[in-house]
């Protein structure tokens, strides 16, 4: 059973069925299609706003493409150490914006302060010898698995204004955040000060679906350029959007969040009776227990694949794991999870 990532996970069979319904007759390409305007339709009525919507099949390009839109080539990036588009996307960030620079900052529990990404904005501020900070960044979830609460990204925002920044937000999980608070997506996002989402469905049950969502569309003016001298302008773009159309009706995307992020819940209260400490709190759909060594190799030897990250530190030798699950995670394999967990305890 594959822990490893929500990755692993195959497409919803809803989304399958709307590619193939797309698939059916002729239809203009490069997204001149009605579906195609569909699907921004229903984008901008989930979020109750009227924004500017671009469709791409990765997370790196639609992070990387974002963040293009809103820092010059002199400029500057700030976002946690952790973030994703700094340890994980080959500075693909840094390729589409022609040369900006990351600025990690340190945050427990994955997430960026808003005194820290004020002092690291007004360092070297108007000096040319400086990288000079143009936007911050956010990952919902963060890369420990919690969630920014919308006051959070507010206060974030509120900096940002008062140093004409712009806030992005990495929204791979975005769906898992919001399953797990009590507001709309326009709380979590530009009611808060977002002003550029990438919204992510492969994570939770798309085949190749993410969306660049300007709140602010005056900054996308340029966007589909970008996308094109990228190559992420799809010919036969009808057959990515159908998915957000898939993704987006009845609720499809939140219900399988829901899912993923009750299974992550079974996870942990199972391994916390088990007395296996967490090392953040589950907010989605991912656990990061601090698993005593033998636990793990047993676990693993059992055929559980999941991320082992080492050890705690050198006097704590137990392992920093990454279990993750996704939308068409079940009960019983949670159960039988934590069955060999139990036997792995003795």
């Amino acid at each position: 059973m594959n822990f490893a990532s929500d990755n692993t996970a195959g497409a919803h069979p809803d989304i399958l069925a709307a590619i193939v319904a797309a698939n059916e007759g002729r239809t203009m390409p490069y997204g001149h299609d009605e579906g195609t305007a569909r699907a921004r339709d229903k984008v901008c009525e989930v979020f109750d706003t009227d924004a500017k919507v671009f469709f791409v099949p990765s997370g790196t390009a639609a992070n990387g493409l974002a963040v293009s839109c809103i820092t010059p080539p002199w400029g500057a990036v700030v976002c946690h150490e952790h973030a994703h588009i700094n340890e994980h996307e080959c500075n693909g960030p840094v390729m589409y914006s022609g040369g900006a620079k990351l600025l990690g900052l340190p945050g427990d529990q994955g997430k960026v302060r808003p005194d820290a990404v004020e002092t690291a904005t007004l360092q070297g501020r108007g000096d040319e010898h400086w990288s000079q900070v143009r936007a911050v960044s956010v990952t919902q979830l963060t890369e420990k698995g919690t969630a920014y609460r919308p006051d959070e990204i507010a206060a974030i925002g509120d900096v940002c204004r008062k140093h004409d920044l712009y806030l992005h937000m990495d929204g791979s999980r975005f769906a898992n955040a919001l399953a797990g608070q009590n507001c709309s997506p326009a709380d979590m996002t530009w009611k808060a000060g977002v002003d550029v989402l990438s919204f992510g469905g492969s994570k939770n049950g798309a085949l190749a679906l993410e969306a660049v969502i300007f709140f602010n569309p005056s900054l996308g003016d340029d966007f589909i350029y970008r996308q094109k001298r990228s190559g992420h302008v799809l010919s036969k773009m009808r057959l990515m959007t159908a998915q957000m159309e898939a993704y987006l009706a009845d609720g499809l995307w939140v219900n399988n969040a829901r899912q993923a992020n009750a299974m992550a819940k079974r996870l942990a209260d199972g391994l916390a009776a088990l007395d296996v400490e967490t090392a953040d709190p589950v907010d989605g759909n991912q656990v990061f227990p601090l698993m005593p060594q033998a636990m793990a190799a047993a676990l693993q030897a059992a055929g559980f694949l999941f991320y082992d990250r080492g050890p705690v530190s050198a006097e704590d030798d137990r392992r920093r794991v990454r279990l993750v699950c996704a939308f068409n995670s079940t009960e019983a394999e949670i159960d039988a999870f934590l069955d060999a967990a139990g036997s792995a305890a003795g």
